[in-house]
Parts: structure tokens; sequence; C-alpha cells
């Protein structure tokens, strides 16, 4: 990690501290505090973690850390390497595949749910999109892909199920990871704001039928496109080039 961007992320975690205060600091806590910095973009694959720097910027002891290290690691975050340490996982294509998969599944399921669900998810999905395009404008790629996690999550709010909620959180989580993997952030996440606009205009109109339809086809296209930015990076390993 560059020293700005060390410097970005523990100037970020700085404010992450205040959480913390007046609380037990528990490693719950911590790991939560560190999946959403994954998920915002400011932990690539292979960043090794430091303890001190971390613990500094949190105020928690290295026990907690480690705990929550081992949380994170649980979740398929991170990597413990021996007598190297801890570093942000690097999600294979594979893995990748599952993970859409597993977006299918939730995120289409999620969507069946919306005649029932109340207004305040809809108002989620219009802030997150509004979010989206106001990152845009100011070029601020990375941001778009944050706020592209928050639309997807407001879309598994639909379900109205807490434990599902927190589940997608780790998915979309380990999904951050996999985006990285794009070399080009604009060009990857700019076509999705007007999709984003086009899923939310179905949503508002609480038409499941057309919204799960429009969402398959955009987790499809999703998918195809991170597969194919892979394909390159398996041929300059030597690794196989799968057709």
């Amino acid at each position: 990690m560059s020293t700005d961007a060390l410097g970005a992320l523990t100037a970020a975690l700085g404010k992450d501290r205040e959480l913390l205060l007046g609380r037990s600091s528990t490693a719950e806590r911590v790991a939560g505090i560190l999946r959403d910095r994954i998920m915002e973009g400011f932990l690539p694959p292979g960043t090794r973690l430091s303890e001190e720097a971390l613990g500094g910027a949190l105020g928690v002891s290295r026990n907690t850390l480690r705990e929550a290290f081992r949380l994170l690691a649980h979740e398929k975050l991170l990597d413990h390497e021996l007598n190297r340490g801890v570093f942000v996982r690097t999600v294979s294509q594979e893995n990748a595949v599952d993970l859409y998969r597993v977006r299918g599944f939730i995120e289409t399921a999620a969507v069946r749910s919306l005649p029932t669900a109340p207004d305040s998810v809809l108002q989620a999905l219009s802030a997150a999109a509004e979010e989206g395009e106001r990152a845009a404008e100011e070029s601020r790629w990375a941001d778009v892909g944050t706020a592209n996690m928050h639309f997807h999550q407001a879309i598994v709010a639909l379900s109205c199920s807490p434990r599902l909620e927190d589940f997608m959180q780790q998915v979309l989580a380990e999904l951050r990871l996999v985006f990285h993997v794009m070399e080009d952030p604009r060009t990857f996440h700019e076509p999705y704001l007007r999709r984003n606009r086009k899923m939310l205009a179905v949503l508002q109109a609480r038409d499941a039928a057309a919204a799960e339809q429009i969402l398959k086809e955009y987790l499809t296209d999703a998918e195809n496109e991170i597969i194919s930015a892979y394909k390159p990076a398996k041929a300059a390993a030597g690794g196989p080039n799968p057709s």
C-alpha cells in the first residue's frame, strides 16, 4: 500500500475510532469497520495489514485486532500467511463466479418481496442511485462503486430480513475485492448508473416480475465483464486461459 493510500486509510479509521468510544471495543465492531472499509475500496487485494498502524488508528489492543482479523478471515476477506502476516485476500475467478451465483439467488429472491416492502427501502434505493450519480459528476469512480454496493444492499433490504442483509454485506465486501481486477473503474461502473436508474423506476412501480428480469440481465452482464478481465491476468501469470 502506498504512503498516500495508508494515510487515507488511517485518517478514515481515525474517524471510525469515534464509533468505539464510550463502548466496549469488541472484535465484532472492529471487524465491521474493516469490512466496511474493504467494501469501500480502501483495502485492495494483497494489502498487508499492520497491527501497529490499525490498532493505533482505532485505539484497540492487538488481541482485539487479531480476533477481528480471525473473523474476517472466516468471511474470506483476509488471509493469514505464516511468518508473513495478515493480507487482504485475492479472490480467484472461480470464487468470483460463485459470488455472482450467490448474488443471483439472494437479490432475485429479495425482489420478489417488492409488493410488500416498505417505502423506506425504496427511498434508500433512490438515495443510493443519487449517491452514485453525484460521485460520477465529480469523477470519484471508486465512490461510484461504493454507491453501487449501497444500491444492492438496499435491494436485499426489500426482503425485510436482517439476517439476509448481514450476509449480503459480507458478500458485497468480498465482491469489492473482485472489482479490483478491473483496470478502469470508470469504464466498468459508469454504465451501471443508467441501469440502476432503470431498475429503480421499475422497483418504484412495484413491478416485481420486470425488476427480477432486469436484475438477472444486469448480474449476468456484470459477471461476464468480470470474467473477461480475469482472463488476461491468468495469461500473464502463465496459467490457463479458459474459453
